[in-house]
């Protein structure tokens, strides 16, 4: 056999099995597609606002333009520390969306007071708290730039130096591959500052059904509110 005979095979092997994977991954993204059309945790998201009225905080499931199931969570009043995180009805983290919304809640507390931020990060992220170069990373994230995590709040914009309609809204949704790894849920958010959606992974419990936080993906840099623009 030549080197054109080996040459022509090797094609023919790498074009066969990008097909065979394009097609496993399109099968993927349709069942795990299905499987965000009425997820168990909208489900649970639904059971919660339904139990919830009156406590300060909203919990609506609805859908994105996409038709995949998405959840806003409303805050009367945001907590600035651990003790009145847990007093909220969300703090049984039985929803990953619950979690992800507090998640937002105590990052924004993190300019006020940092060390109430770190408790409550570590208490949403129940058996693995934030190693000193998570604490960091936080820091590098926010420190001067709080504006980046108020972006996910309903109302903000550069233009108005991203500041949040009250009563503070998060809207949190899924997508094709939110469940592509069983035991966690990964949620999408939009930034308004950001081009693209931002995610963030929770982690479930099985032994007592939590959703603790995992990987936080909201915290890249996005555009600077106009005040910091000199082109504004």
């Amino acid at each position: 056999m030549g080197i054109l005979d080996n040459l022509l095979n090797k094609a023919a092997y790498t074009a066969k099995n990008a097909v065979a994977n394009g097609v496993k991954s399109g099968v993927n993204a349709a069942v795990n597609g299905a499987k965000t059309a009425n997820s168990e945790n909208v489900q649970a998201a639904n059971a919660v606002g339904a139990n919830i009225g009156g406590s300060g905080v909203t919990m609506t499931a609805g859908k994105t333009s996409q038709g995949y199931a998405s959840v806003t969570i409303t805050f009367d009043a945001l907590p600035k520390n651990l003790a009145e995180l847990r007093a909220t009805p969300l703090a049984d983290l039985q929803t990953p969306y619950g979690t992800a919304a507090l998640t937002v809640a105590a990052l924004n507390q993190y300019e006020a007071d940092k060390t109430a931020t770190h408790e409550m990060v570590n208490f949403l992220r129940g058996p693995r708290p934030m190693s000193a170069y998570e604490e960091q990373f936080i820091r590098d994230r926010l420190a001067g730039k709080m504006y980046v995590i108020r972006s996910y709040w309903a109302g903000t914009s550069p233009q108005n130096n991203y500041t949040p309609t009250l009563p503070y809204s998060v809207t949190f949704y899924e997508d094709p591959y939110s469940y592509q790894n069983e035991g966690y849920c990964r949620l999408n958010s939009t930034s308004s500052g950001a081009d693209s959606p931002r995610q963030i992974t929770l982690r479930k419990k099985e032994s007592t059904g939590e959703w603790f936080l995992w990987e936080n993906y909201l915290l890249p840099d996005i555009r600077i509110p106009a005040e910091a623009d000199p082109w504004a």
